[in-house]
């Protein structure tokens, strides 16, 4: 009888692509998707939700920053006013999400967006970046601001590109993956 070895950590490089956008995008917003759809702002949402939002949306992706807070950290994070927290349903499930981040003035950074694996590939994504920059620019700001990396979408950049981003520099970082996760992109 073998034994299993038990799983390990591994490292994952990745190139992160950093984006801007300065001025509201003109032009045709992307078709609202032919679905019953709801986007909520969660206020002082449970970490419990929040974790759940996360993992679901980022695991395939490789998201573990948040993971690896605290729930003393993560409620700080969740409560604080600078914060904002859209929740897309649809036919009244939970379906994706957006945060906003205004904790520098004048600036919005869009800290993370996403869609569970169950509404990927619909082409409901371009169509809840574009909500997510309106939600943005509703607040006196002056930039927003995202980043991607090769381990995300592989439409991502693409998609923040045609959304009216631009590119201002690019990085590599080095994450180190749990075990429990798996890259599934």
């Amino acid at each position: 009888m073998t034994k299993e070895k038990p799983p390990v950590e591994r490292s994952v490089t990745a190139v992160v692509t950093y984006l801007m956008m300065e001025n509201l995008p003109g032009g045709a917003p992307p078709p609202r998707p032919m679905l019953k759809t709801a986007i909520l702002r969660a206020y002082d949402p449970p970490v419990h939700f929040y974790r759940y939002l996360y993992d679901v949306v980022g695991r395939p992706y490789l998201w573990t920053e948040r993971r690896c807070w605290s729930d003393a950290e993560l409620s700080a994070h969740l409560l604080s006013e600078k914060l904002e927290l859209y929740v897309l349903h649809i036919a009244g499930v939970p379906a994706g999400f957006i945060e906003l981040d205004f904790a520098e003035d004048g600036v919005c950074q869009l800290a993370y967006f996403g869609l569970t694996p169950d509404f990927t590939g619909r082409r409901i994504g371009p169509w809840l970046l574009h909500q997510a920059i309106e939600l943005a620019w509703a607040q006196p700001i002056g930039k927003l601001l995202v980043s991607t990396c090769t381990l995300d979408h592989k439409k991502a950049l693409s998609t923040y590109q045609r959304a009216g981003f631009s590119v201002y520099a690019r990085g590599e970082k080095t994450i180190t993956v749990p075990p429990d996760m798996e890259n599934e992109t």
